[in-house]
């Protein structure tokens, strides 16, 4: 009880002196915030005793699962908040209000019917954070359509591979700097023609490329190309009457229906679909928020991170929706000098990001004439965190709540998370405690049975949370989840018996770079393709900034001569940057097992060594 008491009367203290600090600065809005909820509703603690005694635990909580759609949520959002300022991007100098948002999104979701989609067609979006983006996220959730996330740096293989897969009937993009023009993202298509074809109106706009036949329209946000729309467009063409649809239609809609599907690799190179509802991504972002805090604070995050991941999505888009939170999108693309100006004059009391990106932060030359004061707690996720790192970011950038966070795109993604107010130690060698209705469980990857207690295993995840499957791959579902629907997640952990998770590697031999989950056999079928490589194997090796590089352990057909620039330049263009091998180190053997498996772990320390890392 005495804890209870002092839990809230520090959160009641926290709360007062930010909102007296914001209203100084001229930041309070209008609308009280904070306290939107009872505290006692949502009192949620770590054990203070052991609760463990297998390598099993069960986030059990009071705190039920909500059964909302995404648009639901900010329909409700707005009316609590409807004054309140919801998003701004800094770059673009785009402020918006819920109320405003909501008029866009609702104009957005009816344009998107006009022009031809409906319930249960996929759109994809290929492009930087924008606030298209943010429209684009609640207005195909309303219209029942399923978003595709694209990351902006595929290339054209693994962009034309998507589009296939997904099924995609129409696809936005962005002319920007960093995103390639989708029309010589194909060069198999004429060079005189576009990608899609002239239209008079439209109601008329169909596209066919001979690689993707399926694909009917292209929607461009900046310059408009021959034969596409232009967003302007298609936010123009929702009249009243395709108003009354959208109106009609989410009458049909279930939480339990799919809301997007975001592309992750897989083992065996090629990117899958995870398939992702209402339901789990809206009860993710509540409970990423419950845990920190979110139902008392003032919340203005900071986002430098992507909105076609799930950090962003989730963690960001939704917990606008869910909250009333008001975001700061810092840059498109993330800069890290961006971020801290935008933490500066926005007085954003969160932040997110991933370990290389808050490395960056800390690493700019003015990093000192910036007042990082206002900030109170934040998310760092995607790859590990050294110690150092997390004490200067809780310290020099005044985080001093700063969270771990782990979880995979399959789990929507968040499935152990730290208390805000966690010890140091919980926060730098945990991921956090189990997230609430879900469970996990630590198994022999041998024999699959539940290991003992602080022994490592792979990690399995149950509940809620849980993708429906991989998009149009039953047998890669079926490889990823149980019978009794259990996840896989492939990372090798260690429960203790408060229920505190410790990722100490993975079963696959997946590279995490900055962030970006790599995997090697993408990489090692690509290599194969130059025509001087006898065989590549490609390892992670240790890296202070970004956690872990690409190495490329080749070895070279007998009479050819090969440089690493060589292999650098063949990958160019072809492969996303982020998974062009930083180091090319030539060898005349692997290690292997007696069975003739490559040993990956022991190559990986035999790359460190003789890069000297």
């Amino acid at each position: 009880m005495v804890s209870r008491v002092l839990q809230r009367w520090l959160a009641s203290k926290a709360h007062l002196q930010t909102k007296k600090y914001l209203q100084a600065s001229g930041l309070w809005p209008n609308k009280i915030q904070g306290f939107q909820i009872s505290s006692a509703q949502y009192d949620e603690r770590p054990p203070m005793s052991p609760i463990l005694t297998t390598s099993y635990v069960h986030g059990a909580c009071h705190i039920p699962l909500v059964s909302k759609t995404t648009g639901q949520c900010l329909e409700e959002t707005t009316n609590r908040f409807p004054d309140r300022e919801a998003v701004f991007f800094v770059k673009e100098g785009i402020r918006k209000t819920f109320q405003q948002l909501n008029k866009d999104v609702n104009q957005l979701a009816a344009g998107l019917l006009a022009i031809g989609l409906k319930k249960g067609d996929h759109l994809g979006m290929w492009g930087p954070n924008s606030y298209e983006w943010i429209l684009l996220q609640f207005a195909t959730a309303k219209a029942g359509i399923i978003l595709v996330t694209v990351n902006p740096a595929y290339q054209s293989q693994e962009l034309e591979y998507i589009l296939k897969k997904a099924h995609m009937l129409k696809f936005i993009l962005s002319n920007c700097e960093r995103t390639r023009n989708v029309l010589s993202a194909f060069p198999s298509c004429d060079e005189n023609s576009a990608l899609c074809s002239s239209v008079s109106s439209i109601s008329q706009a169909t596209t066919h490329h001979l690689k993707l036949p399926e694909l009917k329209a292209v929607i461009v946000l900046d310059s408009k190309l021959p034969g596409t729309f232009h967003f302007d467009e298609v936010m123009q063409a929702g009249s009243t009457s395709y108003m009354q649809q959208l109106q009609e239609l989410q009458k049909t809609l279930s939480f339990d229906d799919p809301v997007c599907v975001q592309f992750t690799s897989g083992t065996t190179g090629k990117p899958k679909g995870v398939i992702l509802t209402h339901h789990g991504t809206v009860n993710n972002a509540r409970f990423i928020g419950i845990r920190l805090g979110y139902y008392w604070r003032v919340m203005r995050i900071c986002i430098p991170v992507p909105l076609y991941h799930c950090f962003g999505t989730v963690a960001g888009g939704l917990m606008m929706g869910v909250f009333g939170a008001t975001l700061i999108f810092s840059s498109p693309t993330f800069e890290g000098k961006a971020a801290l100006e935008a933490i500066h004059k926005e007085k954003c009391t969160i932040i997110y990001g991933t370990t290389t990106m808050y490395i960056d932060m800390l690493s700019q030359p003015d990093f000192s004439k910036y007042d990082l004061s206002s900030l109170e707690t934040g998310i760092i996720g995607a790859s590990p965190v050294p110690k150092e790192i997390f004490k200067r970011i809780m310290t020099e950038m005044h985080c001093k709540e700063l969270a771990n966070i782990y979880g995979t795109t399959e789990n929507s993604p968040s499935t152990f998370i730290n208390f805000a107010k966690d010890e140091f130690r919980r926060k730098t060698e945990t991921v956090g405690y189990i997230a609430p209705h879900t469970e996990a469980k630590i198994v022999d990857p041998i024999t699959g049975l539940i290991v003992p207690l602080n022994t490592p295993g792979e990690v399995f995840i149950r509940g809620y949370c849980n993708m429906l499957g991989y998009w149009a791959d039953p047998e890669k579902t079926k490889e990823a989840i149980t019978a009794d629907r259990w996840y896989k997640t492939g990372d090798l952990g260690i429960l203790d018996e408060f229920g505190y998770l410790k990722i100490v590697g993975r079963c696959r031999d997946m590279v995490i770079r900055g962030g970006e989950n790599i995997y090697p056999a993408e990489i090692e079928q690509f290599l194969h393709t130059h025509p001087k490589i006898q065989e590549a194997q490609v390892v992670g090796v240790k890296d202070e900034r970004m956690g872990e590089e690409v190495c490329a352990c080749l070895r070279i057909k007998e009479g050819e001569v090969v440089t690493a620039d060589e292999i650098k330049a063949f990958c160019k263009g072809q492969i996303s940057h982020f998974k062009i091998p930083r180091y090319v180190v030539f060898v005349k053997s692997y290690p292997m097992t007696a069975s003739g498996k490559v040993q990956k772990y022991i190559l990986a320390k035999e790359m460190e060594k003789h890069l000297g890392l």
